[in-house]
């Protein structure tokens, strides 16, 4: 099978806007994303996509394959979805644009789950790691999600689940790193939003909610989601302790 990696990268960000361009180490962040993607051993070719020409002008400057996608889209994997329709591929593995430091070997975790899964009509696989502190466990930015003894995710929330309420519990997140199979791409960028998924805007729901398994994956995280300004400073910091000279 024929496999795709595509980075969702929109301008305009109601908590940071232009994100995709804001440097670290004198690059965009959506170069250092498309680094470490093409690094992985399970993906054959990356493109950028988004509704921005001067995202799309930075990435001819740089090299880096890209799609120009519809502005209208309510989530990224609608905008992955119209990507794969352009495209001449059987799996197509979304990856965020504001996770500059994303491990390669997470990418091959999700994408090689999917294309080795027994599992009948599966529509996607999804990463997640493991709620290790209160702040995370609280914070409504951070999606939690419970799943089955076969890791079939059964549940998502923005409020911690499962409740402790007889006994200490595991809290697990949801990462925003997914591979599809080409025809669940399609059913999802047909099918409209349920009453869940509008709720808590996990857009996962568009699979769970109509019976469609979606197979999690416990991966390593990169530790770094760029998501405000403070979070470009700390991204920073750690991109030059990592390229330091050694004394």
């Amino acid at each position: 099978m024929k496999t795709a990696a595509v980075i969702p990268c929109r301008f305009q960000s109601s908590r940071f806007e232009g994100k995709p361009l804001a440097t670290i180490g004198g690059k965009p962040m959506m170069w250092h994303v498309y680094q470490q993607v093409t690094k992985a051993a399970s993906i054959e070719v990356a493109y950028v996509a988004t509704d921005n020409a001067d995202i799309g002008k930075a990435c001819d400057e740089l090299g880096m394959k890209w799609i120009m996608t519809s502005g209208q889209h309510l989530t990224g994997t609608d905008r992955v979805a119209e990507c794969a329709r352009k495209l001449d591929v059987d799996v197509i593995v979304n990856v965020q644009g504001d996770e500059p430091f994303i491990l390669p070997e997470s990418i091959d975790a999700v994408t090689n789950a999917l294309l080795q899964s027994p599992i009948q009509g599966l529509a996607a696989t999804n990463g997640y790691g493991v709620i290790d502190t209160q702040e995370d466990l609280n914070d409504p930015g951070v999606v939690k999600v419970i799943f089955s003894a076969s890791n079939l995710a059964l549940a998502y929330s923005r409020l911690p689940i499962p409740l402790a309420f007889r006994k200490d519990a595991s809290y697990y997140r949801q990462l925003g790193l997914y591979a599809f199979h080409k025809d669940a791409l399609e059913f999802f960028a047909a099918t409209k939003q349920g009453p869940i998924e509008e709720s808590e805007s996990v857009e996962m729901y568009r699979f769970v909610e109509h019976d469609k398994p979606v197979l999690m994956v416990k991966v390593e995280e990169s530790g770094v989601a760029v998501d405000t300004p403070a979070d470009l400073y700390k991204a920073r910091q750690i991109y030059d302790k990592m390229n330091a000279p050694r004394a």
